[in-house]
């Protein structure tokens, strides 16, 4: 545009001749009478010129990937080069250009052509998992990100998980759905395996968890093209922004659970402020999807897998590589664990206790649950001392040590058995008021219990199974005996 405006300047303006203005600034006549015709180059398309070398090996060329297709890997793909090589090894005139090119053009055409979508209001979410890095209680550890994207709003659920299980993955749900107070028509999915159980071409058999969650929420579970992640580029893309806006620097914090409500918090504040083209925000658009979400259920999904577990004689179970205690009268026989993404409730005939859940290889020892053993093993005792009395507090650590400091640590757990076993007979709370009272007296034979505990021993309740506690149970009378010790009717 330049040169012609130049060119015309000097023509129209200053009245140069067109030999003159041809020879100064370098161009032919025909370009100088074509630039005073038009005030701007137009360029003309013109057909497509003849390429006879191009349409000779074109054949070949197409024969060549169809035949090495199947020995391939995306880092061991078929080049321009090595086509070229391989062309020529075969008696073919061609250039390595021409050969590219028709790669090049060739693999355009193939490329998938995306269709741009309308995503209606509560119709649609989209769900991904996501690696990153954080440090927790100053160690940096690899963790999974669990992203739920409302595609209308554009709102996001974020939560950050030990593992990219099925637990996981159900547990994500669950928040999510509580978190935005509804529940969208579907979801679209990956075809991964906590929701794909089997798949045979387009058709997918679910895994039963995944299906028990779908039909307690009510929403239709869609699944992207197997790898076709780009299905569902709505939250694959929302999920690389969190990673570097919000994850950028490393987040640290005491605890994951700690680390990731701060992440909920940063990425709710920052959809507060981001506006769409239309001037609303991601809380004005929410507003409206809000309406158009399905009421969620009474009560949220369970998300627990269900594990059949052996206990170990010494009232110790194994649950995902990691031991935790249990009641010791549980010792050698089968319990239910019913194991959530930060606690394990364990049952065991009617019985119950909820254990926070520990990573693999680690152990959690309740000696709450030994106190019927400790209080027959002094020596036990002895030796467990100060985990034992972390649990029970105080007074119980103020008696230990008046108890190690007046008659050593050895006699002092033999007196710490029987105060266990007054603890089993009367309870933690009778005892321990005892315990103050003596402690406050100066007492240290510990003589001013008995004034506390001479009621007699509390009874303890008997666990009625569940499937015979609807049935009434009449109380006896020796008398009605009488007629079947003598044969009569009744």
């Amino acid at each position: 545009m330049e040169q012609v405006h130049v060119v015309r300047y000097k023509a129209l303006v200053e009245g140069q001749s067109i030999r003159r203005v041809a020879r100064e600034m370098g161009i032919s006549r025909n370009t100088v009478r074509k630039y005073l015709k038009v005030s701007e180059p137009v360029r003309h398309e013109q057909g497509a010129r003849a390429r006879p070398v191009l349409e000779k090996v074109a054949p070949r060329i197409d024969e060549l990937l169809e035949e090495w297709s199947r020995r391939t890997t995306p880092k061991q793909r078929i080049t321009g080069t090595r086509l070229h090589q391989q062309l020529i090894e075969e008696g073919y005139k061609v250039g390595i250009t021409t050969v590219r090119e028709y790669l090049h053009e060739k693999h355009r055409k193939e490329k998938e052509v995306y269709i741009p979508l309308i995503h209606r209001c509560g119709d649609e979410a989209q769900v991904d998992f996501f690696q990153v890095t954080v440090e927790e209680d100053g160690v940096l550890r690899k963790v999974w990100k669990f992203v739920m994207r409302l595609m209308y709003s554009k709102r996001d659920f974020v939560w950050l998980y030990d593992h990219c299980d099925q637990l996981a993955f159900l547990d994500g749900h669950v928040r999510a759905f509580t978190y935005f107070g509804g529940v969208p028509k579907r979801v679209v999915y990956d075809n991964l395996t906590a929701a794909v159980k089997m798949r045979v071409g387009m058709r997918r058999e679910l895994t039963e968890r995944f299906k028990a969650l779908v039909s307690h929420y009510l929403f239709e579970p869609c699944f992207a093209r197997p790898g076709e992640g780009h299905d569902k580029g709505g939250v694959e893309a929302r999920g690389k922004g969190i990673r570097l806006a919000h994850l950028t620097p490393i987040p640290r914090g005491e605890t994951l659970h700690e680390i990731a409500e701060d992440l909920v918090a940063a990425v709710e504040k920052a959809g507060a402020r981001k506006v769409d083209r239309a001037g609303k925000s991601v809380v004005d658009r929410f507003a409206e999807e809000a309406e158009k979400l399905r009421t969620l259920p009474q009560r949220p999904f369970a998300a627990r897998l269900v594990k059949l577990i052996q206990v170990s004689k010494q009232a110790l179970v194994r649950i995902d590589g990691a031991e935790y205690s249990v009641p010791s009268h549980w010792a050698r026989l089968e319990a239910t664990a019913y194991v959530g993404v930060e606690d394990i409730r364990i049952t065991c005939y009617n019985e119950e206790v909820t254990v926070s859940k520990q990573r693999r290889g680690s152990r959690q020892v309740q000696y709450r649950h030994y106190l019927q053993e400790l209080a027959h093993k002094p020596q036990a005792v002895r030796q467990v001392a100060p985990e034992l009395l972390g649990e029970l507090g105080e007074p119980y650590g103020e008696l230990w040590k008046v108890l190690a400091t007046t008659h050593g640590e050895r006699e002092g757990a033999r007196v710490l058995a029987k105060i266990l076993a007054a603890v089993l007979e009367h309870g933690e709370e009778a005892v321990g008021q005892a315990i103050e009272q003596a402690l406050a007296s100066g007492r240290q034979d510990l003589l001013a219990l008995a004034p506390r505990l001479h009621q007699a021993p509390t009874q303890r309740k008997v666990q009625v199974p569940m499937a015979l506690q609807g049935y009434p149970i009449e109380a006896g009378c020796a008398a009605d005996y009488d007629i079947l010790l003598m044969g009569g009717e009744g």
